[in-house]
């Protein structure tokens, strides 16, 4: 008996058809794909992570799983505060160039801080208690043309009433807030009194201290300041000194006193 073999089957006719199911992949692309361009255009992105994805991105472990996130392009960050943008960056950059009737100067040094107690010489001691004072900024003012330094302190209080109520109590004590030094220069010897001129200002509820040295923080009383005497030509160059320091001192209070005029 002969046994006779179906005829051979083909490999493609083991596979169905595959001509509609193409059509319908590429329809379900084309969709996907507007419905990407529609949340692009109206500035929204989804991002979806698996809930079976037990770490992020750069390998730590995620304590969240969130399933969808939400990011609004161009929505704003929440502002700062005034006490978190209490800064010396903010109202005294230093690229800025500081200039006023002819005085010029660059900031060399800042610094600020939330106690005002710490800007104060005795830590122990606040001359500002129950004063309102909110924090503090401290800048370095360094005249280009001259050898002069001004160390300018803000203090910010709760309102304008009391930064008023402060500003006898600043002017009495001035002397008992640190000086500002630029980068490098440290404060002179114990004893010595450097020449210098002082200014206290109300701004607002702001109150400014600025204090003007020379540079090499010569003494009141050395050879061309205004504590020493002799002859003429020494009345005259202490004359001259002082009136430099009066002259920076009031450019940079001036200075200080500008960020904080209309607050």
């Amino acid at each position: 008996m002969t046994i006779q073999r179906g005829a051979h089957v083909r490999a493609d006719d083991e596979q169905p058809p595959t001509g509609h199911r193409a059509v319908g992949e590429r329809r379900r692309l084309a969709l996907l794909w507007s419905v990407v361009a529609v949340l692009a255009a109206g500035g929204v992105w989804v991002v979806a992570t698996s809930p079976h994805q037990g770490e992020t991105a750069t390998g730590t472990p995620s304590g969240d799983k969130l399933q969808t996130t939400a990011v609004v392009a161009g929505h704003p960050a929440p502002p700062l505060t005034e006490s978190q943008s209490f800064v010396a960056e903010r109202y005294f950059p230093v690229q800025r160039a500081y200039e006023y009737d002819g005085y010029r100067a660059r900031r060399s040094a800042a610094r600020e801080g939330a106690d005002c107690a710490a800007v104060q010489n005795d830590k122990t001691r606040n001359v500002l208690a129950d004063l309102d004072c909110q924090g503090w900024i401290g800048v370095a003012l360094t005249r280009g043309d001259q050898p002069v330094i001004s160390s300018v302190t803000v203090l910010r209080f709760l309102d304008a009433g009391a930064a008023a109520k402060a500003l006898q109590t600043v002017r009495e004590k001035a002397a008992d807030f640190e000086f500002t030094y630029p980068e490098g220069l440290f404060a002179p010897a114990e004893g010595v009194r450097p020449m210098s001129v002082t200014r206290v200002e109300l701004v607002g509820h702001h109150i400014t201290l600025t204090v003007s040295r020379y540079l090499d923080q010569r003494a009141a009383d050395a050879p061309g300041s205004t504590g020493s005497t002799g002859s003429t030509g020494s009345t005259d160059k202490a004359g001259e000194a002082q009136e430099l320091l009066a002259f920076s001192n009031r450019s940079a209070a001036a200075v200080a006193g500008i960020p904080f005029m209309w607050m």
